[in-house]
C-alpha cells in the first residue's frame, strides 16, 4: 500500500544518516512546471513564469542514469501539474518502464486528468496515480484554489472515471487519494465529500498535514486561517521528527530547469545543491553544499541554514 511506500522513504536507515549517504530510494522529476489551479498555500505561487517543460532529451539522460545507480522509484510530478503536459507526461511514463524503472507514481490534483488522458498513463505502465484532494465544496475550492469552479467538480468526476476506467480494462495501476487537514474542522467539513465521491474510487485514502512549505507561503496561509506543522514529517498518522528532515538522505526533487534542489516545497531555486545539467547525479547528490546542509540536520541544530525558518516553524 501507498502509505507503506511513505514510510520507507521518510525513515530514514542508519546506513543513510551521513553526509554522503547511496543514491536516494526515490526520486521526484518536474516534467512540468505548468498547474491549472493557484492554490494559495502551495509554493509554486512564488515562482515566476513556472510554465515550462522539461527538455526531453535530458529527461532520458537523467533517468537513465538514475537507474544505473539504483533509484528505485520515480515520479513524474514534482510542483507542476503533470497532466497538463499528458503527451509529455505518457512519453516520459513509457520510458521509465522500458529502461526498468521498478515504481513509477504520480500526483495529480484530477482536474484535467480526463479519461483519455489516464488511460494513456496506466496503458503506458504507471504503478501508482494519487489523487490530491484537499478541498471540501465550492465555497472552499473558490477560497483557497482561485480558478473557475467548474474544475471542482470536474475533478471529483474524474476520480470516479478513472477507477471505473481501470476495473474496465483491467489495468494495474493502483489509485490513492490525500487530503491535507488544515484543522479539525476540516476534518469534518471534508467528511462527506470524501467518503461518497474519493473514498469508494481509490484503493486506499491517508491524510498529510499542513506543511509550512518551507515557509514559503506563510502570508496565504494566515489570510486563510491556517496553521501549518513544523517541518515535512510525513504522514499525519505516522509522523517523523522534522530533523533531520528526510528529503535530504532518501528522496530528492529534480526541477524542470534540471537543478536539484534539497526541499520538497522549492519553487524558486532557494535549496538547490547542484546542477544535473553540469553535473552527474552523484556529484550532484554529494555536493558540497549538500553535504554542509546534511552535517546540520544530523547535527539537530539547523539555525542559520535555509532550513530554520520551516523546521522551527512559528
Amino acid at each position: 500500500m501507498i502509505t507503506e511506500r511513505i514510510d520507507n522513504i521518510t525513515r530514514i536507515p542508519e546506513n543513510y544518516r551521513i553526509i554522503t549517504p547511496p543514491a536516494p530510494k526515490s526520486v521526484k522529476i518536474e516534467v512540468t512546471g505548468k498547474c491549472n489551479y493557484r492554490c494559495g498555500f502551495c509554493p509554486l505561487m512564488t515562482r515566476e513564469n513556472p510554465g515550462r517543460d522539461m527538455d526531453w532529451k535530458f529527461f532520458k539522460r537523467i533517468t537513465e542514469e538514475m537507474i544505473t545507480i539504483g533509484v528505485q522509484e520515480i515520479g513524474v510530478f514534482f510542483m507542476g501539474e503533470s497532466f497538463t503536459s499528458s503527451d509529455l507526461l505518457v512519453k516520459a511514463i513509457k520510458h521509465l518502464k522500458r529502461i526498468g524503472t521498478p515504481y513509477v507514481f504520480l500526483t495529480s490534483n484530477a482536474s484535467v486528468a480526463n479519461a483519455n488522458s489516464v488511460a494513456r498513463v496506466m496503458k503506458s505502465g504507471l504503478d501508482s496515480l494519487k489523487w490530491s484532494v484537499n478541498i471540501a465544496d465550492k465555497e472552499q475550492f473558490k477560497e483557497i484554489v482561485g480558478v473557475k469552479e467548474s474544475l471542482f467538480e470536474q475533478a471529483l468526476d474524474n476520480i470516479k472515471n478513472a477507477y471505473e476506467l481501470r476495473q474496465k480494462r483491467g489495468y494495474k495501476t493502483k489509485l490513492y487519494a490525500s487530503s491535507i487537514r488544515y484543522d479539525d474542522e476540516q476534518l469534518v467539513r471534508i467528511k462527506k465529500l470524501l467518503d461518497t465521491r474519493v473514498i469508494p474510487y481509490v484503493d486506499q485514502h491517508y491524510w498529510l498535514p499542513l506543511y509550512s512549505m518551507g515557509s514559503l507561503a506563510t502570508a496565504k496561509e494566515k489570510e486563510l486561517g491556517m496553521q501549518p506543522i513544523a517541518g515535512n514529517p510525513g504522514r499525519y498518522d505516522n509522523p517523523v521528527p522534522p530533523i533531520p528532515c528526510w528529503t535530504l538522505f532518501t528522496e530528492t526533487h529534480i526541477m524542470n530547469d534540471g537543478r536539484m534542489t534539497a526541499c520538497c516545497a522549492d519553487a524558486t531555486g532557494e535549496w538547490v545543491m547542484g546542477d544535473l545539467k553540469t553535473q552527474s547525479f552523484m556529484e550532484a547528490w554529494h555536493s558540497e553544499k549538500f553535504q554542509e546542509l546534511r552535517k546540520e540536520h544530523l547535527s539537530g541544530n539547523v539555525i542559520g541554514t535555509k532550513c530554520e525558518n520551516c523546521v522551527i516553524y512559528k
